[in-house]
């Protein structure tokens, strides 16, 4: 049976994956948008069309570009490895929950437990980086413990 570090490294894989389709999917869809506005070339409302299908096409590059910058971050991570410094990769347990530091995926349910999918920009990401077991972090006005790193 898979390690709780694996399912997290699954959940975000597939996160990933289901993105990556839609943006494809949306782009696709631009496309053939696009060839249909350039059949009907009628005026200002076609201009307009055109206008407003290539708005969407950049903003689906920018995600597409988003979305491979965090295939590249999960792509440098190995959920066999463990290390006693918070640090890409890692399972980190605090008293407010356990953190998957990787990508920001947000709440990630998983046998019955609520982890944070979260990056290394993230403000608590930068603040658990290079940490260790025992440590304390402040976070919104709240002090916090390490309580351990990768269970």
């Amino acid at each position: 049976m898979p390690t709780i570090k694996h399912q997290l490294h699954n959940y975000c894989k597939q996160y990933i994956q289901e993105r990556l389709d839609n943006i494809e999917h949306t782009i696709r869809s631009c496309k053939n948008d696009l060839n249909s506005e350039t059949k009907s070339s009628a005026g200002d409302k076609h201009e307009t069309g055109r206008a407003m299908i290539q708005l969407e096409m950049e903003k689906a590059g920018q995600q597409l570009e988003s979305i491979q910058q965090m295939q590249t971050v999960l792509s440098k991570i190995n959920p066999e490895n463990y290390s006693k410094l918070v640090c890409l990769g890692s399972l980190v347990r605090l008293e407010l929950g356990t953190y998957y530091i990787g990508i920001a995926v947000g709440i990630i349910p998983l046998e019955g437990t609520r982890y944070f999918g979260i990056s290394t920009h993230s403000p608590i990401g930068k603040l658990l980086l290079g940490k260790k077991q025992g440590d304390c972090i402040q976070f919104q006005g709240k002090d916090m413990e390490i309580l351990s790193i990768d269970l």
